[in-house]
């Protein structure tokens, strides 16, 4: 049987350059869900956020009829399309992350961010989609297939290939601008930061973890309460600074 169907906005990346912006006619076998249509062109499911069947919304479990025209549009973050998003759990804003292998630098820069992102760098993909879906976390992959096990709710295919293009990215298509809390959870544990004060109980075992010369001139410090690494405002904030800015002026444009 032949259906028509039309991915809108930000779907199209997934598309083939021939089948972009456009209604497409498609075959499709009797009994075959929306999901497993739209996944058939290789759309991740956890992108989509709204089905509608000749303007009717439905969910995944819809089995696609003759003749159906079917409208299929990405998730949407900024904007309130009421009772019609039913297609994923609510809140997928909830800035909890769990990062395949290849974004290790994706993850370390969410964690300085203030984001909780789990990683671990022989995860498998079967952990990774059991993981994310037990503890409610958001995937962060490049893995088309990895996002389209039907376990994973809350998923997100992340485009870019440059870390700093990422984090822009997430942090973009998920509206988290007013979440960031910079310098609040550790960078290698993902644990959270408290404040370390000199003289205080801990600093004697801390401040081995400091050299000389930053002592003489720094007094103010962090712990990750998880595995004891102290932070202070170093060179390597010079980064963090310049992502900030960044994502204060991309937050203004929205």
């Amino acid at each position: 049987m032949i259906v028509t169907i039309r991915f809108y906005e930000e779907l199209n990346f997934f598309l083939k350059k021939e089948l972009r912006k456009r209604q497409i006619e498609s075959e499709a076998a009797p009994g075959q869900t929306v999901k497993d249509l739209i996944e058939s062109f290789g759309v991740p499911h956890v992108e989509v956020d709204l089905v509608l069947v000749h303007g009717r919304a439905v969910d995944f479990s819809y089995q696609v009829q003759p003749s159906d025209k079917i409208s299929v549009y990405p998730v949407f973050e900024r904007f309130d399309i009421g009772e019609l998003s039913h297609l994923r759990p609510e809140p997928l804003r909830n800035p909890r992350f769990i990062a395949d292998v290849h974004l290790g630098t994706l993850a370390r820069r969410l964690r300085i961010l203030g984001f909780s992102t789990e990683y671990h760098n022989h995860a498998g993909d079967a952990y990774l989609a059991e993981r994310a879906a037990d503890q409610e976390l958001i995937l962060l992959t490049r893995d088309r297939q990895l996002l389209m096990r039907k376990i994973v709710l809350r998923g997100l295919y992340v485009k870019n290939t440059d870390p700093f293009a990422q984090v822009r990215e997430v942090v973009g298509r998920l509206d988290l601008y007013e979440k960031i809390k910079p310098f609040s959870r550790c960078a290698a544990c993902n644990g959270e930061l408290h404040t370390l004060q000199p003289e205080s109980p801990e600093w004697e075992e801390a401040q081995q973890q400091i050299p000389p010369g930053v002592r003489t001139w720094c007094t103010e410090y962090r712990r990750c309460e998880s595995c004891g690494k102290v932070y202070w405002r170093g060179s390597h904030l010079k980064q963090l600074d310049r992502l900030l800015a960044q994502l204060e002026q991309d937050r203004q444009a929205t």
